[in-house]
């Protein structure tokens, strides 16, 4: 009332040369619109007031007890309570670990829903945006609509939990799909990340992705507790091992060499959907036309032969391919190469020659290249953001960021991978088995990083994992290589994690072993983990004293980073045709 005197007050003051007509009607305009503006603001405050009451008022004593308990083991627990408390209907929903999780997920969802329109708002209404700043705004609408289907498909999932398959797979079901969702908001802010232009436009998205982050890391983290806690009570009470430990047919997996044999026996007479030949005599004359043409949401695996020849293209494989397959003539005979990268103008998100995004996709003896060169920066080979993807005999050649394994759970198998700055990196659950890793010359004055690992949260169920590999140096570097340090990562997120386990490492990777990303950045939060590596480069006595490295001596710790136990493969990586081992 203070301040509504003090505005009648100044209007009277300042009306004195005006006549007495019109300054009473000035006055009473200005005090039925102050009046207005006052009763709106208290009506909203009202408002907010009244949900917040209401909800609260909802909440019974058993509910508040579900939903503070539940709450607990979350990164964010005053978010995860007063969102959900103060969301309709909570105490008839809140009767267990479950529904809070439930709840937590739709809310996210409705969150998620909001930061969509803000991008389309933005793309339609924001003047002189750069093409990289455009690109990086598609790339948020790609990834946002990623994640409302992961969010959906995690509540569909969890409405079946804990019936539908075994305990440790659903969980793990259940956790790639968050790690995946939390993984697809930073993807959008790090589009703006490139240019000090960009961050203007990033500094518009940030609260909302950051608060979908959030809630997504909620959920994990319920999602984790909830699924360990079931895990270590059927162990008590069944004491057996798990069932994906176990084949369908009840019988455990043979050893890796007649594995091998067995399935490449399978998969030699795989029979082609469709063929691609540059030359016109196939079905079809690049692999993008071949692509468009396949059907979507297939539970049948769809093969497109790519016959032997240089195919200058940049592929998408949308989330709706599902379960296709490129076999190729060889990996020095089928090749896909092309150029993108972000000093022309691209997000690193969107560089890559080849982007895979459809579940069950798998790559037999092709070539994957980004020819941009080490002056360009970020240019991806290419992108892997399909769960349950694996490639044999394949060979991933860039420079900067030559493999990007995205998100969700990928196998490599029989590979090469080639490139300098941060060659193999990103965020997904990504197991590379038997496979050459080789650092190449980069530019004057660069370091080579083998990997840059992204993990944002420490119950992410995600990593890079380098088993029984052989990393090395291709033939421009060799003779040159103690002016190019070689290392075998930083941390490019706070949490980061990579493993390397029975590899051999030659020399080229210098006694330090691992680098820092910024100064003390992520030293004490990271996770990298060395077992019964050989070669020159594997003495671990002059490795980084950081708090988040680690020589694993353990055996049973080792195993939790093998294919059977990192991506769940005794439940899928059979269904391949592909070698594997799925342990030490």
């Amino acid at each position: 009332m203070t301040q509504i005197k003090e505005f009648l007050a100044e209007k009277m003051e300042s009306g004195k040369h005006i006549s007495v007509s019109k300054k009473s009607k000035k006055l009473f305009l200005a005090l039925f619109a102050t009046l207005l503006i006052l009763a709106a603001i208290v009506g909203v405050v009202a408002g907010v007031n009244s949900r917040k009451n209401s909800g609260n008022n909802q909440l019974s004593a058993a509910a508040h007890a579900v939903l503070k308990s539940s709450c607990s083991s979350t990164l964010y627990p005053d978010l995860c309570y007063s969102a959900i408390a103060n969301a309709p209907g909570a105490s008839t929903k809140l009767a267990s670990q479950k529904d809070v999780i439930e709840a937590s997920l739709n809310l996210t969802t409705e969150a998620v829903e909001h930061n969509y329109f803000a991008v389309k708002k933005l793309i339609k209404t924001r003047k002189n945006l750069t093409k990289r700043e455009k690109t990086a705004l598609h790339d948020c609408l790609e990834t946002i609509d990623e994640t409302l289907d992961e969010l959906h498909e995690a509540v569909e999932d969890l409405h079946l939990y804990p019936n539908k398959k075994s305990l440790s797979l659903h969980a793990d079901d259940l956790k790639t799909l968050i790690s995946s969702a939390i993984t697809n908001q930073e993807t959008c802010l790090d589009g703006f990340s490139h240019d000090d232009a960009d961050k203007h436009v990033r500094e518009v998205l940030l609260a909302g992705e950051k608060h979908v982050e959030r809630m997504c890391s909620n959920a994990l983290a319920m999602i984790k507790n909830m699924t360990d806690t079931d895990i270590a009570n059927e162990r008590k009470t069944m004491n057996r091992r798990l069932k994906e430990d176990v084949d369908v047919d009840g019988t455990r997996w043979p050893e890796w060499l007649s594995a091998a044999d067995r399935r490449l026996l399978q998969s030699s007479s795989v029979t082609p959907n469709v063929v691609v030949a540059a030359d016109g005599s196939g079905d079809h004359k690049t692999v993008s036309a071949a692509v468009a043409a396949a059907p979507e949401n297939s539970n049948t695996r769809y093969v497109i032969r790519i016959k032997a020849g240089v195919y200058r293209e940049n592929v998408d494989v949308a989330k709706k391919k599902k379960n296709i397959m490129f076999l190729g003539d060889g990996r020095t005979s089928t090749i896909i190469t092309a150029s993108r990268n972000v000093v022309d103008g691209s997000t690193t998100f969107n560089s890559a020659t080849v982007a895979v995004v459809g579940e069950g996709f798998l790559a037999r003896d092709i070539t994957f290249q980004n020819t941009a060169g080490p002056s360009k920066h970020q240019a991806v080979a290419l992108r892997v953001g399909a769960d349950l993807s694996a490639f044999y005999r394949c060979d991933v050649l860039a420079y900067q960021d030559s493999l990007y394994v995205h998100s969700n759970r990928q196998f490599y198998v029989g590979c090469l991978v080639a490139g300098t700055v941060d060659f193999i990196f990103g965020n997904a659950a990504a197991v590379l088995q038997d496979c050459d890793i080789h650092a190449r010359r980069p530019n004057a004055g660069q370091k080579n990083m083998v990997t840059a690992q992204g993990r944002t949260d420490p119950n992410q169920n995600t990593g890079i994992v380098i088993h029984k590999c052989r990393i090395g140096a291709t033939s421009d570097l060799l003779p040159v290589q103690s002016s190019f340090p070689t290392y075998l990562g930083r941390p490019w997120k706070e949490y980061s994690r990579t493993v390397i386990l029975q590899s051999t490492i030659s020399n080229v990777i210098v006694p330090a072993g691992w680098h820092e990303w910024d100064g003390t950045f992520a030293l004490d939060t990271l996770f990298y983990g060395e077992y019964q590596n050989t070669g020159a480069g594997a003495g671990t006595s002059g490795r980084v004293s950081w708090k988040g490295f680690k020589v694993i001596t353990s055996a049973t710790e080792a195993q939790a980073y093998t294919p059977g136990n990192f991506i769940a493969g005794s439940s899928w990586l059979g269904s391949t045709g592909f070698p594997f081992s799925l342990g030490l």
